[in-house]
């Protein structure tokens, strides 16, 4: 085939809708987020998004592409039966599916949902406590924090039900001795939210290392106060402001993602 020929074949952005292609781009600079925060863990984990429309489809990373890596054209469109919609020389791990697809069937309000292996995220998931209310990070996102027992690698379709029973209405969880969990309606409520998360894990882990003994918990009545407080903040406000200098550093780092 000649080289003007291959031009000619239409990309992934002539295939879309606006809508669509606005939503790879914000997912795929979702990825490239995770990495730049040393959050990935190789090719494994996931970040999903709700395509905008009637369907009930979904973009997910493809299977063996680096976070680093992952491209707007490059996220594999699949229906919530795992089934890949739309031409992708790529797969899709079998457990993202078993994860994202029983949020977003049940949680209509879940656009763009995060899960991730990171070192503080995963050892905080496997302290008895979970997360402690030893830092304004913690308390901030303490009160929409949910926790579903592991179950093995989530390749039983039946942990479906039992994980979203678990969530219920929180957009923040602690996946027992396996990692974190967020979503939101955009990208950028869900980064916010992880951001937040993950950030105050690490706090955890650093403070315990003075010992049980050795850390100092808030008054009564403050963890919740802080809740409230913060609550307002997310699903827009705050991540709106940060959505877009977060943007800038990609494009600064490598713009590629818009690809």
């Amino acid at each position: 085939m000649s080289a003007s020929a291959l031009r000619s074949e239409p990309t992934v952005r002539d295939r879309v809708s606006p809508e669509e292609w606005q939503a790879r781009v914000n997912l795929a600079a979702t990825y490239r987020l995770v990495a730049d925060y040393g959050w990935d863990d190789m090719i494994f984990t996931h970040i999903s998004m709700r395509v905008p429309g009637p369907e009930h489809h979904f973009l997910i990373n493809p299977y063996g592409m680096l976070f680093n890596e992952i491209t707007a054209s490059s996220l594999v469109k699949i229906d919530l039966d795992g089934a890949i919609v739309m031409e992708s020389p790529y797969n899709v791990n079998p457990a993202g599916f078993t994860i994202h697809s029983a949020i977003h069937a049940h949680r209509e309000d879940a656009h763009c949902v995060i899960h991730l292996h990171s070192d503080d995220g995963s050892a905080v998931a496997a302290q008895s406590e979970g997360l402690l209310p030893l830092t304004q990070h913690a308390m901030i996102v303490g009160g929409d924090l949910a926790y579903h027992d592991y179950e093995g690698i989530a390749l039983d379709l039946g942990e479906r039900e039992r994980l979203v029973a678990d969530i219920g209405t929180k957009n923040c969880v602690l996946l027992r001795n396996h990692g974190t969990l967020t979503m939101g309606k955009t990208c950028a409520d869900a980064f916010l939210r992880m951001y937040y998360l993950e950030r105050a894990c690490t706090m955890q882990v650093k403070a315990l290392t003075a010992g049980a003994n050795g850390i100092k918990l808030p008054n009564q009545g403050v963890p919740e106060h802080t809740a409230a407080q913060a609550k307002m903040g997310f699903d827009g406000p705050v991540g709106n402001l940060a959505w877009p200098g977060l943007l800038r550093r990609l494009d600064r780092i490598d713009p590629s993602f818009r690809d």
